[in-house]
């Protein structure tokens, strides 16, 4: 047996080296260095093209939330202390956070049904009703309210009703949770659509196998399954009832809410007074969306997991 690593090296040469070039060989090693240096290229390209993105991607970050960035900076505790603590200055959040948990009450009752029928392909010629919703989300606020003043006004019949209940749909608190609904509806139907989408219909036949009727099927497994999208979707719907203002500002102008007190700060007494407001705004629309999408991320992850 010969413990020579090749007929070379048993000859006193040197081993070759990785395919078969000679590294004693003036030319292998230059071939050696040329190819080193052509597969070291790409990953250098792919270092700097890494690196490009993740700035690219910092700098729109910064972009989207340089608003919020500005707000702050332009913001002192003293100005914040004196604006809210003026006689009745907390009144339209108060007028706000009321009538935005009316409004998710409201789509909660009556367009989960509409979204989980249209996840479950259970209405005729689906596509015109989710072109509907998508009409609905598409149309701007300053519209919507218009629309609604020939819809729930007093001269219309659905107002000549109303008012037979001794009630308004125009400035009052009713009027302010109408324009809600209808500005923040789209936002809830699609998000509980993809919600209810999300749920694999392999679960909920399993359970019917078992026995389980259709509405325990919908309350022991859908429902729980759709759960974090749904609390997103009313999320979503949440904060975009609390910057309502589009359509509450041509049928709600009274009572008044947050965005509504904004306008109004704005108007009568300058830009830098309105801050104080956007702040509560920001305060209190945003932290229920950002908790639902962590829960909602963290739910995913375990259904993956």
């Amino acid at each position: 047996m010969s413990w020579a690593a090749s007929p070379a090296a048993a000859a006193g040469g040197a081993d070759p080296g990785p395919g078969g070039e000679d590294p004693s060989d003036p030319g292998g090693q230059r071939r050696l260095a040329w190819s080193g240096r052509v597969t070291g290229a790409p990953l250098r390209l792919r270092s700097v093209s890494a690196w490009v993105s993740v700035v690219g991607a910092g700098v729109i970050w910064l972009a989207l939330l340089g608003p919020v960035i500005a707000l702050f900076t332009h913001l002192s505790a003293g100005a914040i202390a004196s604006a809210l603590t003026a006689p009745g200055a907390l009144d339209p959040l108060v007028t706000s956070v009321e009538s935005g948990l009316v409004t998710l009450c409201v789509l909660f009752v009556l367009c989960t049904p509409l979204a989980w029928m249209l996840a479950h392909g259970r209405l005729p010629f689906p596509r015109v009703w989710e072109a509907g919703v998508l009409c609905s989300l598409l149309l701007p606020p300053l519209v919507i309210g218009l629309l609604l003043v020939f819809l729930v006004g007093p001269y219309t019949p659905i107002g000549q009703v109303l008012a037979w209940m001794h009630q308004s749909a125009t400035n009052t608190f009713l009027a302010l949770v109408i324009a809600e609904v209808y500005e923040s509806a789209p936002y809830y139907v699609l998000g509980a659509q993809a919600a209810f989408a999300s749920v694999e219909p392999r679960l909920e036949q399993q359970a019917a196998l078992l026995g389980d009727r259709p509405r325990r099927v919908f309350r022991r497994v859908t429902l729980p399954l759709a759960a974090p999208g749904l609390a997103m979707a009313l999320s979503i719907a949440w904060a975009r009832a609390m910057g309502a203002f589009g359509a509450v500002i041509i049928i709600a102008y009274h009572p008044a809410g947050i965005p509504l007190q904004i306008y109004t700060t704005l108007q009568e007494t300058g830009l830098a007074s309105a801050l104080p407001y956007a702040l509560v705004l920001l305060v209190v629309a945003l932290p229920l969306p950002l908790a639902a999408y962590i829960w909602s991320a963290r739910a995913g992850r375990r259904r993956r997991g």
